[in-house]
């Protein structure tokens, strides 16, 4: 950090000052030797004899990073002045493939758009079958510039794109700014629901009702369903500093990694078969989370259909010293299972949000319902 402290010269008084970059500036390819190192298979190895989905998300927040260190870089100094920290995980889509870990796998991306102090990064991953690299996922991440110290924000270079294409992901980067605003804008913690989510939550909970009693206060679930309180698992991760990053925090690629495995425990545990993940969404970054912090982690499902579960997990801190828990992050996972799996069903006003926001995410999947479940990883 006293290194860093140096940096602060480097740091631009506004976005006019720095140099345009191009997308292949940015560019990186990254191989993980997994067919040639069976010391890192390992670290990657599922008991299914599958890679780990969760290294995977580590990787790829950390190659995010790198890409935009790539972009901000000086060449006189040979690095970046800036800090660069995950504000959102986009979008994760699986293609296809099921990965095995005796194959390489590649990763490339390059930063996609720029904003004041944001990048997108867009990231692909392939995986060695036969002589050629086949398509496995796409993920889109969102990344800030802070200051070199961490301290405030900070401006990053523009983004200069060359070609139709290049200018076709630059206006897609600026398209999805404004879905997420839109998104967010309309967020059930904020509005109330739609009038086709009201007869929705209204028609489940006629569902619900006793037909010997007829009473509002009398439950039953119908055949094959379960109740939301019931599809809960929970952990409780201590913050070593082996998980640290550069500015003492908690690596984010570790958070994820966590609420993963949990999330896929779930799935499994609620479909009572092996789960395979098939989107991530809307991870948003809000707080870091510190060295020597109790993470608390809630996994829930709170969407069904057919043989799709949608999994949201819940991630809070709390401190040695201060019993206070404070949101962290909000994860978002879809899984599909190898069987059809049970209704979920909200009990109170707050599950139906739950339920509504669940189906929200679900529904703005962009993977084809027809893609197989041997297409999908574990985790």
């Amino acid at each position: 950090m006293e290194e860093r402290k140096l940096l602060h010269s480097f740091l631009a008084e506004s976005q006019k000052g720095l140099p345009p970059r191009r997308m292949k500036d940015s560019y990186i390819e990254v191989l993980l030797p997994l067919g040639s190192e069976p010391e890192l298979r390992e670290k990657y190895l599922t008991v299914q004899n599958t890679v780990r989905f969760g290294r995977i998300l580590e990787d790829l927040d950390s190659l995010g990073v790198l890409i935009c260190y790539m972009h901000t870089k000086i060449h006189s100094v040979k690095m970046s002045p800036l800090s660069i920290v995950t504000a959102l995980v986009d979008k994760i889509d699986m293609c296809k493939k099921s990965l095995s870990p005796e194959q390489d796998i590649k990763f490339s991306g390059h930063v996609s758009w720029v904003g004041k102090t944001s990048m997108e990064v867009k990231m692909q991953m392939f995986q060695l079958h036969g002589d050629e690299f086949c398509p496995v996922l796409d993920a889109t991440f969102v990344m800030v510039a802070r200051d070199s110290e961490n301290k405030g924000p900070a401006f990053v270079n523009p983004l200069i794109p060359e070609s139709p294409e290049e200018e076709e992901l630059f206006r897609q980067g600026e398209s999805n700014k404004g879905r997420r605003i839109a998104f967010s804008s309309v967020s059930l913690l904020k509005m109330a629901p739609s009038a086709e989510e009201r007869t929705t939550v209204h028609e489940m909970f006629l569902n619900t009702l006793d037909p010997k009693t007829i009473s509002f206060q009398s439950r039953v679930l119908p055949p094959n369903a379960v109740w939301m309180e019931n599809s809960k698992l929970k952990s409780l991760e201590i913050c070593h500093p082996q998980e640290r990053n550069i500015f003492n925090r908690i690596f984010g690629g570790f958070l994820m990694r966590k609420a993963y495995e949990l999330a896929w425990a779930t799935a499994c545990s609620f479909g009572g078969s092996r789960a395979f993940v098939v989107a991530v969404d809307d991870i948003m970054f809000q707080k870091p989370v510190e060295v020597g912090s109790l993470l608390f982690l809630s996994s829930q499902v709170c969407f069904t259909q057919n043989n799709y579960i949608q999994v949201r997990v819940h991630s809070e801190v709390a401190s040695l010293q201060n019993k206070e828990h404070t949101t962290t992050n909000v994860f978002h996972f879809t899984f599909m299972s190898e069987k059809e799996v049970p209704l979920v069903f909200p009990r109170t006003y707050g599950e139906s949000m739950l339920y509504l926001d669940g189906q929200r995410h679900f529904n703005s999947m962009s993977v084809p319902v027809t893609l197989r479940k041997d297409n999908f990883v574990e985790p």
